[in-house]
C-alpha cells in the first residue's frame, strides 16, 4: 500500500487531475467547490494495472495554504509535481519543489497538466526546459516529465503506467512494530463516533487495538478501520488509514496529534537536527530566531538554537536544537520543515538525528558537535540493525561483518538489540560477535511471521480435510534455505505455534472433521469395506464413492491404510490381517502368498500386495516362494 502526493502552483490542476485518475474529485468543501480552489486536504485512490493499490494526497497550492499542504505531504511514498502547460513554473511551483527537495520524497513524476490548452510543441519543449532548469539540483532532478490532459484524458495511460514503474522501484514501508499514525483529519460519523484519518507508519493497527493519542495521552480503542473506504481488520504500514476510535471525543483530538500503541512514544518538546537553509531565502538565520517546525502533520512554534556557529546563512548547512512550545510525537530519521512565522516564507529543513535530547546543549561544545555528527551517521546499534536488514536471516557473524563495526562496538550494540529484542536469535546458543548463530531482525521477523501464519491459514481453508501443508511446499514457497526454514520451524515447533504431523505442518488447533455430507459418505464407504474386509473395493472406485480430498483425508487420519497404488484396507482390518500372517509363520516358521489369499478368502492381487508392503515396512523377509519374519 502506497501513497502518492500532488504539489505544484495553485490552480495547475491538481484536483482535477486526481478525479480524473481516480473518479474522485479530492476537493469536499462547499468552499473549494465554490472557489475552485483547494484549502484543505484532499483525497482519491486507485488501483494499478498490476493491483497495487495507491492512495492520492491532494495538497492546496495557494501560497496561504501553504501550511495545510505540509500537514498531508510528509508521509508519501511519491510525489506528483503538477505544472501547468499554459503558465510553467510559477512561486508555488518553486516553493513546492523545496518542500520536496528537504524532505528527500524518493521518487516523483513532473506531469505538465492542461496541454490542450497549449497544443504548440515548440511552446511545451520551452516549458519543459524550463522545468529542467527549475529541478536541477532536487530530488526531482531525474524525474520524467509526461504530458497530460485531464480534460481529454491524454497522457493519463502513460502517467499510471510510469506511477506503477516508479513504486516498483521502491522498497515498501518497514513494518518495525511501532504503529504511529500522524492525524491530518479529525471528524464525526453519525452512528460512528470520532474518526480520524492519516498515513500508518511503522506498524499495524487493528481491530480492538488500545490506542494512546500523543501528547494529550488520551486512551481509547479501535472500534473500525477503512483503507480507501473498505473496512479492514488490519491495517498495514504506508496506506492511508482511517481509524474509528472509542473512547475518545471528537473535539478532545486535534490535527498533528499521533495515534500509538500504548507505552512506545513519548512526546517530545526538544528536538536535534540537521538543518539546510534554502539557497533563496532573503536573509541569513540567527540564533535565537523563533520559527514554525512542521514534521508529520503536526506543527508548533520553536525557539530555534544553532550550534557552533552565530548565524546560518542562505545554502548553508548547521546543527540545531529546537525548543518547542507544544510537545510534538517524532522520531530519529523523520524529516521536517522550517518555515518563518512573519512574513510566511519556507526557510529550510532537514532530518532529525535525535529526538529525546538529554538537556539543552552547550552551543559551541565539541563533544556535543562530535556527538551529533555520530549520531547523523547511525549508532553502532542502528548500523548492526541496519545491516540485519539487508541480511534478512544471517549468522551474526555475517551481520557483523557487514556492519563493518569495530569489535568492542558491535558487542554492545549486539547486546542492545538483543535485549530490546530487536534481533531475534533462531538457534540455541550464546550470542557473540564471531557466533554462527541465525538472527533475523525484528521487522523481518513479523512479516515473515506473519507471512508463515498466513500460508498454513491459508492452506487450512483450501484443505480443509488435510493434515497441514506439507513442510517441503512450505519451505519452497517461503525461499528460505533449508537451516535457515529448519531454525524458523523449530522455533515455531517449540512455542506451539505450529505443530508437525508426519512432515505436515499445522495450526495446533487444526483437526480433521468432516461435515454431515461428509460424514455420511464415509459412513457408506466403512459398508462396503465391511462386506468384503479382505477384498476392498479398488482406489478408483473408492475415490468415486467419496471423492480424492476425503479419501486422503481417512488416510491421513489412520483410519485407512494404502498398501499399494490400488489396495487400501481399513486399519482393523489390516491390523487383523497382520496379526494372523505373523502367528502362522511363527507356527510354521514361513508362509507363501497362496497361504496367504487362502487364510483370507482374497484374490492374488490383494494378498500380494500386502506381503510386499509388509516386506518394504521390515516385518517380513521374501525367501524364494515363501516368506519369513524379518529377525531384529
Amino acid at each position: 500500500m502506497r501513497v502518492i502526493g500532488t504539489a505544484g502552483h495553485v490552480d495547475h490542476g491538481k484536483s482535477t487531475l486526481i478525479a480524473a485518475l481516480t473518479g474522485t474529485h479530492p476537493d469536499r468543501l462547499k468552499e473549494e467547490q465554490a472557489r475552485e480552489m483547494t484549502i484543505e486536504l484532499g483525497f482519491g485512490w486507485m488501483t494499478l494495472p498490476n493491483g497495487e493499490e495507491i492512495g492520492i494526497v491532494d495538497v492546496p497550492g495557494h501560497r496561504d495554504f501553504i501550511e495545510n499542504m505540509l500537514s498531508g505531504i510528509g508521509g508519501i511514498d511519491a510525489a506528483l509535481l503538477v505544472i501547468a502547460a499554459d503558465e510553467g513554473v510559477m512561486p508555488q511551483t518553486r516553493e513546492h519543489l523545496a518542500i520536496l527537495d528537504l524532505l528527500q520524497i524518493p521518487a516523483g513524476i513532473i506531469v505538465l497538466t492542461k496541454i490542450d490548452l497549449a497544443s504548440d510543441s515548440g511552446w511545451l519543449d520551452l516549458v519543459e526546459t524550463d522545468i529542467r532548469a527549475a529541478v536541477d539540483n532536487t530530488v526531482m532532478k531525474d524525474a520524467p516529465i509526461l504530458r497530460v490532459s485531464a480534460k481529454t484524458k491524454t497522457g493519463l495511460d502513460s502517467l499510471v503506467s510510469n506511477l506503477q514503474s516508479i513504486l516498483q522501484q521502491e522498497p515498501v514501508r518497514l513494518d518495525l512494530n511501532r504503529p504511529r499514525l500522524p492525524v491530518d483529519r479529525v471528524f464525526s460519523m453519525s452512528g460512528f463516533g470520532t474518526v480520524v484519518t492519516g498515513t500508518l507508519l511503522d506498524g499495524q493497527l487493528a481491530l480492538g487495538d488500545e490506542v494512546e493519542i500523543l501528547p494529550s495521552g488520551q486512551k481509547g480503542r479501535v472500534r473500525g478501520l477503512q483503507t480507501h473506504k473498505k473496512k479492514e481488520e488490519r491495517a498495514v504500514p504506508g496506506s492511508r488509514t482511517a481509524v474509528n476510535i472509542s473512547g475518545v471525543e471528537t473535539e478532545n483530538i486535534q490535527r498533528g496529534e499521533v495515534i500509538v500503541h500504548p507505552n512506545q512514544y513519548q512526546p517530545s518538546r526538544r528536538i536535534d537536527a540537521r538543518l539546510r537553509l534554502l539557497k533563496d531565502v532573503p536573509s541569513s538565520l540567527k540564533h535565537n530566531s523563533e520559527v514554525k517546525f512542521f514534521v508529520g502533520a503536526s506543527e508548533t512554534i520553536a525557539n530555534l538554537r544553532l550550534l557552533g556557529k552565530e548565524e546560518l546563512n542562505p545554502g548553508e548547512e548547521g546543527w540545531i536544537q529546537l525548543e518547542l512550545h507544544n510537545p510534538i510525537v517524532t522520531v530519529r530519521g523523520d524529516r521536517y520543515i522550517l518555515r518563518r512565522p512573519s512574513p510566511s516564507e519556507t526557510l529550510g529543513g532537514g532530518v532529525i538525528v535525535d529526538h529525546q535530547p538529554e538537556g539543552r546543549h552547550k552551543r559551541f561544545d565539541e563533544h556535543v558537535l562530535k556527538s551529533l555528527e555520530s549520531l547523523a551517521q547511525g549508532t553502532p546499534a542502528d548500523v548492526l540493525l541496519e545491516a540485519a536488514l539487508a541480511l534478512n536471516i544471517a549468522s551474526i557473524k555475517e551481520v557483523v561483518t557487514r556492519s563493518r563495526l569495530e569489535a568492542a562496538k558491535a558487542e554492545i550494540a549486539l547486546k542492545e538489540l538483543m535485549d530490546a529484542g530487536s534481533l531475534i536469535s533462531l538457534e540455541e546458543g550464546i550470542p557473540t560477535i564471531t557466533s554462527d548463530l541465525l538472527v533475523i531482525a525484528l521487522p523481518h521477523w513479523n512479516t515473515l511471521h506473519q507471512k508463515v501464519l498466513q500460508m498454513v491459514e491459508s492452506y487450512h481453508r483450501n484443505y480443509p480435510l488435510r493434515r497441514g501443508i506439507p513442510r517441503e511446499e512450505l519451505k519452497s514457497r517461503l525461499k528460505l534455505s533449508a537451516r535457515a526454514f529448519n531454525s524458523l520451524i523449530s522455533t515455531y515447533l517449540s512455542y506451539n505455534v505450529l505443530k508437525d504431523s508426519n512432515n505436515f505442518l499445522a495450526k495446533p488447533e487444526h483437526e480433521i472433521t468432516f461435515d454431515s455430507g461428509q460424514q455420511a459418505k464415509v459412513q457408506a464407504l466403512m459398508r462396503k469395506f465391511e462386506q468384503s474386509p479382505f477384498s476392498p473395493p479398488s482406489v478408483k472406485d473408492l475415490q468415486s464413492e467419496v471423492g480424492e480430498e476425503i479419501l486422503n483425508a481417512l488416510i491421513e487420519s489412520n483410519q485407512l491404510i494404502t498398501v499399494s497404488s490400488d489396495v487400501i484396507f481399513r486399519k482393523p482390518d489390516y491390523d487383523l490381517m497382520v496379526d494372523r500372517i505373523k502367528k502362522e509363520i511363527r507356527q510354521k516358521d514361513k508362509i507363501t502368498l497362496s497361504e496367504v489369499r487362502d487364510l483370507f478368502g482374497t484374490s492374488r492381487k490383494y494378498a500380494q500386495a500386502l506381503l510386499e508392503q509388509l516386506d518394504s515396512i521390515g516385518i517380513t523377509i521374501r525367501d524364494g516362494d515363501f516368506r519369513k519374519l524379518r529377525k531384529k
